[in-house]
């Protein structure tokens, strides 16, 4: 005999759809010639995050030094029930979903709670949403799953319609990874497809010692190494190109003007690099570096200015007792 849980998961509503983009976004090729058109040379983080990237970046979150997941969790765990009774949420919608496991705090605050009836995750990779999909049909079997594959910097514009209240997940410490241009200008692309009932979760890693956050980045077990070093293998494989990893060291520093961590990969000698798919060799000399990613952060007041700035008003601000991190859940001015 089969258990009302088995069937109530089976019939749990799952699906998986793609979402059509407002405007083109460029691929590593087009990224890979501007951001090696500068100095220093640069490649946006998205790259980071093939199958074996993203099993590194599971193992950097639970490696002692790297505090913002654990930060930003038990924020959620303690607060989720305020801040799903603030939003009353009909839909939580999260951008860049990944596995989905904080959110579980929110989906749990809302079984409690009620209200919430479906859950639309957007992400690059159908994989990973099918299989957070299967885990929380299980978990959260009343519960409908709009799954949405898709690049939310395309713009968010072909959003299904709906007139019910949202609640927006932004969380990961990811607007760090813009730079302030680009962090206006996806808020202002989010503000746009958002209604006056709507509200936004913004999770924002903060200023802090530069002793910290240079540890977080640079474990000492090596996992946030070998995460950066293997986008040269993206490269190498996507590109057809013969980077050599054991050429390259991977290097994270605060630039404490700028208020942000500034990943590298820096040449260890000098060295040319054919990159077959685009037909081109590029020069490094040593100590040359690739900026990999930068991880901006804030504080209360320049969070609160950011938000301002793209039309947002903050409803609450919760920062724990150590300011490791915040959670900001703003609506639309």
């Amino acid at each position: 005999m089969r258990s009302n849980l088995e069937r109530a998961v089976d019939a749990a509503e799952f699906s998986c759809r793609p979402l059509a983009p407002v405007r083109p976004v460029p691929g590593l090729r087009e990224d890979l010639l501007q951001g090696f058109a500068r100095r220093p040379r640069s490649l946006p983080p998205k790259y980071f995050y093939d199958a074996r990237g993203s099993q590194l970046f599971e193992r950097i979150c639970a490696t002692p030094e790297y505090y913002p997941c654990r930060s930003e969790a038990a924020l959620l765990a303690a607060h989720a029930a305020e801040l799903v009774d603030l939003a009353q949420p009909r839909i939580v919608v999260e951008l860049g979903s990944g596995n989905s496991r904080k959110t579980c705090h929110i989906l749990s605050a809302a079984e409690r709670l009620g209200g919430l009836r479906e859950y639309w995750p957007l992400d690059v990779c159908r994989e990973a949403l099918e299989q957070a999909g299967q885990r929380l049909t299980r978990r959260y079997p009343w519960l409908r799953i709009r799954a949405l594959v898709g690049d939310y910097l395309a713009g968010l514009g072909h959003l299904p319609a709906t007139g019910e209240r949202r609640l927006f997940l932004f969380l990961g410490g990811t607007i760090g990874n813009f730079s302030p241009q680009e962090a206006r200008a996806f808020l202002t692309d989010l503000r746009a497809c958002m209604g006056p009932e709507d509200f936004l979760l913004l999770g924002a890693d903060r200023v802090k010692s530069a002793v910290v956050l240079e540890a977080a980045y640079n474990d000492a077990a090596g996992v946030t190494a070998a995460f950066n070093l293997n986008l040269l293998q993206v490269i190498n494989r996507e590109l057809q190109a013969d980077f050599d990893p054991a050429g390259f060291c991977h290097r994270a520093l605060y630039n404490r003007r700028r208020m942000q961590i500034e990943m590298l990969l820096v040449a260890r000698r000098r060295q040319r690099v054919h990159v077959g798919a685009l037909e081109r060799a590029f020069e490094f000399a040593r100590g040359e570096a690739i900026l990999t990613e930068i991880s901006r952060k804030f504080t209360r007041r320049t969070l609160t200015a950011m938000l301002e700035q793209a039309g947002f008003t903050v409803v609450r601000h919760i920062e724990g007792g150590e300011h490791l991190f915040s959670l900001v859940l703003a609506r639309l001015s």
